[in-house]
């Protein structure tokens, strides 16, 4: 028998449940037919497999324990940022009554402390659960530490702790398999390539905000699950992809609006239209890419980033025109036709793929 990362396991499961289904239907229907002894062996060898999945593993054998489970990580997850802002006001609030040298001890101990209870769990939670909650704690304590370190020795606040901070999370995400961590850590190194290109154009890296071109370069993170592979952690993929557009996608909308927050020299009107039509553009080139690649998350994003631009330019030009019922209408209208379209997309992709 197998083993598995509790992450295949449970896909195991979930094929095991949906192949017994399928099997049921085939054989009230007659097309398939099995003996009692092939039943019985079958039967016999999927509740060794679980079993043994669920005891070594900790997997979730049906619907009951998947939403149980998912109540455990909202309640880790939920527990986890409590602690953390819990440790974060316990700091503030006593923090002036120690002496450097205990701050410092402070400090440095609740970093290491932190990291070695998440490294202790890690090796005997198969959960995860209890794992996680002591990664982002560990995680909130190493960014207290930098900061308020540099708060006590009067260092200037620099977009260099992003780095440390970013491969912290990243150490700690791939150490447990929490995608918060690694949304995290993608979110610290988008953040700090957006400073870097701030400060490269002449302005303050705390300035990046002021022309939203800084963040756009930041969309190579998307490309890091091409150069290495992410088959051993379910959903990290989809998470570098996904943070990596939304760092491309979000200034072009805004961009639209706001030509003043551009690099480019041109009179604002014509900034806004350009990169409204580029963000047409880039929505339809990021739904092909999706649909091709077969990135569900991809093309979720670039529909639902289609129909926000749309909805944009449908305001822009018939809210002021148009009655409230109207206009609503229109919309509804609208999209029904989209569904029309789509619909008929898949009747074309299916019929091609038969």
């Amino acid at each position: 028998m197998s083993d598995l990362p509790r992450e295949q396991a449970q896909r195991r499961a979930e094929r095991v449940a949906a192949f017994r289904q399928e099997l049921a239907e085939l054989q009230q229907e007659q097309v398939l037919s099995l003996s009692d002894v092939q039943q019985k062996a079958l039967h016999e060898y999927h509740e060794r497999l679980l079993c043994h999945y669920r005891q070594n593993l900790d997997i979730d054998a049906d619907d009951r324990a998947r939403q149980l489970s998912l109540g455990m990580r909202l309640a880790s997850l939920f527990g986890a940022l409590a602690l953390a802002a819990g440790l974060f006001f316990l700091f503030h609030r006593f923090w002036g009554l120690f002496d450097t040298p205990v701050q410092v001890g402070l400090l440095m101990g609740s970093s290491l402390g932190s990291l070695w209870l998440c490294f202790w769990l890690q090796r005997r939670d198969s959960t995860g659960y209890y794992s996680g909650l002591a990664a982002v704690l560990a995680l909130v304590c190493f960014v207290l530490n930098l900061t308020m370190l540099g708060q006590i020795f009067n260092i200037a606040p620099s977009d260099k702790a992003l780095l440390p901070w970013g491969a912290m999370a990243l150490l700690l995400a791939y150490q447990c398999r929490w995608r918060i961590l690694l949304v995290s850590a993608l979110l610290c190194f988008g953040l700090f390539i957006a400073a870097r290109v701030s400060a490269l154009s002449g302005w303050h890296w705390s300035e990046m905000g002021e022309r939203l071109e800084n963040f756009m370069p930041a969309v190579l993170l998307s490309l890091i699950p091409l150069l290495f592979g992410q088959a051993r952690y379910p959903g990290f993929a989809a998470c570098y992809r996904i943070i990596g557009l939304l760092f491309l996608l979000v200034p072009v909308l805004l961009l639209g609006y706001w030509g003043e927050g551009s690099y480019l020299g041109w009179p604002t009107r014509w900034v806004e239209v350009f990169y409204q039509v580029l963000g047409f553009g880039l929505a339809g080139l990021v739904i092909w890419l999706g649909i091709d690649r077969g990135w569900r998350e991809v093309t979720t994003c670039g529909t639902g980033y289609a129909l926000v631009l749309l909805l944009c330019k449908l305001f822009d030009w018939w809210w002021e025109l148009l009655p409230r019922y109207l206009f609503f209408l229109l919309i509804g209208l609208i999209a029904l036709l989209l569904l029309v379209i789509l619909q008929r997309w898949r009747r074309d992709a299916q019929g091609g793929a038969a």
